[in-house]
């Protein structure tokens, strides 16, 4: 880390270390999750053991990526981002807890999981913790036991024992009252249940806040049986809302280069990156929106919550209903219950957020990324 930086920019290089090196497991992750509900239909997870046929493996090693990589590598990068190498141990531990591996909530404990902002946190506070150990004054064979005892040790206790007592019980709350808050709104105006619904869903882009809607959404489709009901209708504005950001984010960078407006960088108008988002869009990862959003959080962050929330309105008023927890246009033709209405909402969501990029980004110069050996930046 350098030690001249502000603290803003020591954070916001941190967070994109963390998710460069995150992304290749959502990108895998979110695939075979797709694949294994294309293979064996939206309720392969309850008809099917855990690797009972060929669906359900593929399905299972989907989830391997998004359910227990994720946050914890995102967690240990962005320590390693701002500690090096000695940080990666105790934000991975941190990064784990986030998850609640152990239930802690739902065995009565004032605890709960606090996904990817709580990894987020979590990789921050293993980052400067060690830091803060890499000071203590030793010398000789004491020194030699700094890195390879002292803070593993002590920074893996420390980060682990503020996740636990500390983040986990305010968010835990914070996501019960959010829950609530939604299901109060489903009661009443759709409307405006999909325009809160679709802000929160591209707020965070797969974080915690994301995943309190999405949650909501899981929740109202217990006990149905038809994508025409009402009880699928959340899902359905979740799937625009969740497909929206990458494929905004796509068609700005073409249509700016078609104009030949330079509103993003080098490497975000690369056809890796742009190519990505297409696919995050077809497969409903977020995810691939967040580099685009933590280079330019107060400019990206409010374009793909404007477009999350028309998505999700349009998708309410035309009765969009899907009865499949995820998979994104693999599982569109056979669990919705208006394919035409879906791609209505989906593609004038993706324009607002298009046009609202272009018109809330400055123009940027071009500017070498660094890669290393493995083409990773």
């Amino acid at each position: 880390m350098d030690e001249n930086k502000s603290i803003g920019r020591q954070i916001q290089g941190a967070l994109m270390t963390g998710v460069s090196y995150m992304l290749p497991f959502v990108v895998a992750g979110g695939i075979y999750i797709a694949l294994g509900f294309l293979f064996g239909g939206y309720d392969i997870p309850s008809t099917a053991v855990q690797g009972g046929n060929f669906a359900s493996t593929t399905f299972w090693i989907g989830k391997i990526g998004l359910d227990t990589f994720m946050v914890p590598i995102m967690a240990g990068f962005v320590a390693y981002g701002i500690a090096d190498k000695p940080g990666i141990a105790p934000g991975m531990f941190g990064g784990w807890l986030a998850l609640d591996p152990w239930g802690a909530a739902s065995n009565g404990l004032n605890y709960g999981p606090s996904g990817f902002i709580g990894g987020i946190v979590a990789g921050l506070l293993a980052g400067y913790i060690v830091n803060l150990l890499k000071k203590i004054p030793l010398s000789g064979m004491l020194r030699s036991l700094l890195t390879t005892l002292i803070i593993p040790l002590v920074g893996v206790g420390a980060v682990c024992y503020l996740m636990f007592y500390v983040v986990g019980a305010p968010l835990a709350a914070l996501n019960a009252a959010l829950t609530n808050f939604l299901a109060g709104l489903g009661q009443g105006s759709k409307i405006l249940l999909g325009i809160v619904q679709g802000c929160m869903l591209a707020f965070d882009m797969g974080g915690t806040v994301n995943k309190i809607a999405y949650a909501f959404a899981v929740g109202m489709l217990s006990g149905a049986t038809d994508p025409a009901s009402e009880l699928c209708m959340p899902m359905g504005a979740n799937f625009v809302a969740c497909c929206t950001p990458p494929l905004g984010i796509a068609l700005a960078v073409l249509i700016g280069n078609a104009l030949g407006k330079k509103k993003f960088t080098a490497e975000e108008r690369s056809t890796g990156s742009v190519a990505g988002c297409f696919v995050g869009a077809a497969c409903m990862i977020t995810e691939f929106a967040i580099p685009y959003a933590v280079a330019d959080p107060f400019r990206v962050i409010p374009s793909l919550m404007v477009g999350s929330a028309l998505g999700a309105v349009l998708a309410y008023i035309m009765n969009v209903g899907i009865i499949a927890p995820h998979g994104g246009v693999f599982v569109i033709f056979f669990a919705c219950s208006n394919i035409i209405g879906y791609f209505i909402a989906l593609l004038a969501g993706s324009a607002a957020t298009a046009a609202c990029l272009l018109a809330l980004k400055k123009d940027v110069e071009d500017e070498e990324i660094e890669e290393d050996e493995d083409g990773w930046a």
